[in-house]
């Protein structure tokens, strides 16, 4: 489950002089990812051959607007990400085609990247309230991670190095199992009830009708994390489970420097997400978006309790409500369409309620305004969206850091990510791990605790084993 150092690069040319000089973008020490775990959403035929030729990270006392960062950076690896309508996206070939890697020149465009988009920068794209500081400052607020294949990234290698890499070195032994401690709670159950409260309080106010609340907690760890984490992408249900990591993670040193900014790359850190949930896919010019909103146990009668549950049901519509209007937002008029509503989907014993809501893009649509849109997702905020933001803000003692936000992967003709619910990080030595609930006026104040406390279990058992 570790990185393999393949060759040391250094990638120039790739930044234009229009890039603030205090946002990092690494050359890269060449890694290949094992398989599993993959960042999320990447095809299945590129496992086991992600190899990284740059990054950027960006924190949000970089300032800025990390939507067009992200999309800059895309662009300048040629994944058309500017007009995702349809409209204007050249042809491309299957990322699982990977006969001519041999012609490939050293200007190819990538196979694909990466994203990470933390709550923080989330926040910052929507111009909600970001709330407190995250727990896990090692983990950048963005992350985006350029890939060739691993044959391709041979032949670069020759072409920008102008000479042969060094032989592959063998495959690292399996990590041993890590020691975890003691979890410390970001808030006590009766902190959490009293947030709870605290909602309904404000919807009864008629300020807010849903707010999700997340709470935090963690816990140190002596050892390598690797097969902790990779246990957590594996989780039964985790649609969009994977793994992206910093660049002295699985010990890989750092990425020889950046090539602007005044720091390292990050120091070691990972994040692993079992997410059940799609923030977004596109393709075809239509976005589509699937919250998660619901939740019982997975038993016959907690599937009986879901379906006829009319809390839930409502928690639900307003979230499906939400996202109609986030993408209506960039919609071509008249092609907002639900195309499944509160169907129940199994996740590590749970049952979730999921719908999916579709539109096509109009002309122009890049990601950076689609991100904008969506972000933070209708599922971990609630409605008023900007409003909930603010409110769950004010009332969390602990940053949401990389969860809650977005991890997928980017391709010429496709975008996949997956909303951070049911994520974890390793970084600092120790453990993080976010769990919370939409709070609504019908909302039974221990019933929430119970649910938080439900869905981080799975991940606390992973950890555990791993």
């Amino acid at each position: 489950m570790r990185l393999v150092e393949v060759a040391l690069l250094t990638i120039l040319d790739v930044v234009g002089s229009s890039r603030p000089s205090n946002i990092a973008l690494f050359g890269s020490r060449l890694r290949i990812f094992p398989a599993p775990p993959a960042p999320p959403g990447a095809p299945a035929g590129l496992a086991g051959r992600l190899v990284e030729r740059a990054r950027v990270e960006w924190r949000v006392r970089d300032g800025g607007d990390p939507a067009a960062l992200l999309e800059a950076f895309l662009g300048e690896h040629g994944l058309p990400v500017g007009d995702l309508s349809g409209s204007g996206r050249r042809p491309t070939a299957s990322v699982d085609d990977l006969s001519g890697y041999g012609r490939r020149s050293a200007a190819s465009p990538a196979v694909g990247a990466a994203v990470l988009v933390g709550a923080a920068a989330a926040a910052r794209m929507s111009g909600a309230a970001a709330g407190a500081v995250s727990p896990a400052p090692e983990v950048p607020d963005l992350v985006a991670v350029a890939y060739d294949a691993s044959a391709d990234a041979v032949y670069g290698a020759l072409t920008r190095a102008g000479g042969r890499p060094p032989p592959v070195p063998p495959a690292a032994p399996p990590a041993a199992r890590c020691a975890v401690g003691t979890w410390t709670l970001g808030w006590t159950d009766a902190e959490h009830a009293a947030a709870v409260r605290a909602v309904r309080a404000q919807i009864a106010a008629g300020e807010v009708y849903q707010v999700n609340v997340v709470g935090h907690r963690s816990a140190p760890y002596r050892g390598d994390p690797a097969a902790a984490l990779a246990a957590v992408a594996t989780l039964p249900g985790a649609t969009y489970g994977g793994l992206l990591a910093g660049a002295g993670y699985g010990g890989v040193p750092g990425g020889g420097g950046p090539e602007t900014g005044t720091g390292p790359a990050s120091p070691g850190w990972a994040v692993a997400s079992a997410s059940p949930e799609s923030l977004v896919v596109v393709a075809g010019g239509v976005a589509r978006t699937r919250p998660v909103k619901g939740t019982r146990p997975a038993t016959a009668a907690g599937r009986r309790a879901l379906l006829t549950s009319a809390k839930e049901r409502a928690e639900h519509i307003m979230i499906v409500d939400l996202e109609r209007n986030d993408l209506g937002r960039l919609a071509v008029p008249g092609t907002v369409r639900v195309e499944s509503l509160f169907a129940v989907r199994e996740w590590c014993g749970l049952w979730q309620a999921e719908s999916t809501v579709a539109a096509q893009l109009r002309p122009g649509t890049g990601l950076a305004a689609l991100l904008r849109a969506l972000l933070p997702g209708g599922s971990v905020t609630g409605a008023p969206k900007l409003a909930a933001v603010g409110l769950a803000a004010a009332l969390e003692p602990v940053g949401r850091g990389p969860s809650m936000g977005a991890l997928g992967f980017v391709t010429p003709d496709r975008i996949e990510l997956g909303l951070t619910i049911r994520t974890v990080a390793a970084a600092g030595g120790r453990l993080h791990l976010w769990a919370g609930g939409g709070v609504t006026w019908g909302s039974d104040p221990g019933a929430e605790v119970a649910e938080a406390h439900a869905k981080a279990a799975p991940l606390l058992r992973a950890l555990a084993g791993g």
